[in-house]
């Protein structure tokens, strides 16, 4: 059953991987969005990390790293190691994270602020509270029944068929703890300026898994990455 559209809806909408003209015909434009996507994961690399991770010589790599930052989508600092030449970091520029869909227009936000002048910041943040949690039973009756890393691996790939960048990983020396990543975020401009909606999200990981979720990291807080510390009751 379809979840119905609301609120939070018009602000978190369905993802689709938009590549802006990308084309996966050939193999060199396969390789720049590989490594987009290694630099949204990872935040800086450098250009044999890269190598070594997509099994690239370090020529090759090098030339597609040179291609991205033409094009403005990665950028480059030098960082001094020991006495020898300094070596270059590459992270993305805001237009390479814009290549995947974490951003979208103002209106999601005026939006909001145009709720709050007319019914007032409380009943605005009841309205989204409501909206996530249809969005939460409507996953929950996804994942179906289950083990929580069952339920785990089921929410990640729903998840990615939204767009997401999402990965997970159980915790060493924790039974039934798991570290759950997202790289992108439908909400991100939302969030800078209505930073509450990331718990209703929290409480929404939280009522779909049915177990305590924290927050161990944040786009809002100038990180790479929104992650949270699942653990089984």
């Amino acid at each position: 059953m379809k979840t119905p559209i609301g609120v939070a809806e018009m602000i978190t909408p369905d993802l689709k991987p938009d590549l802006k003209g990308d084309v996966k015909h050939e193999s060199k434009h396969d390789t720049k969005q590989d490594i987009l996507q290694h630099l949204l994961k990872r935040g800086e690399v450098t250009a044999q990390d890269l190598a070594e991770r997509l099994d690239i010589s370090p020529q090759a790599i090098r030339k597609h790293l040179k291609d991205l930052e033409t094009e403005g989508l990665i950028y480059h600092t030098a960082e001094q190691v020991g006495m020898g030449r300094p070596q270059f970091v590459y992270a993305l520029t805001v237009a390479g994270r814009d290549r995947f869909p974490d951003s979208y227009n103002q209106f999601a936000v005026n939006f909001l602020d145009t709720l709050i002048d007319t019914l007032g910041k409380e009943q605005v943040s009841e309205v989204l509270q409501k909206q996530w949690q249809r969005k939460a039973q409507h996953y929950k009756s996804l994942l179906g029944i289950g083990s929580l890393k069952q339920r785990l691996e089921k929410l990640a790939e729903i998840r990615r068929s939204e767009g997401y960048v999402t990965e997970w990983f159980p915790v060493e020396g924790k039974k039934q703890s798991f570290i759950f990543t997202e790289y992108n975020c439908a909400i991100a401009h939302v969030a800078e300026s209505f930073p509450s909606v990331c718990g209703h999200e929290l409480e929404m990981f939280a009522t779909v898994l049915d177990c305590p979720v924290e927050r161990t990291h944040w786009m809002v807080d100038g990180e790479h990455r929104c992650g949270y510390l699942i653990q089984n009751n």
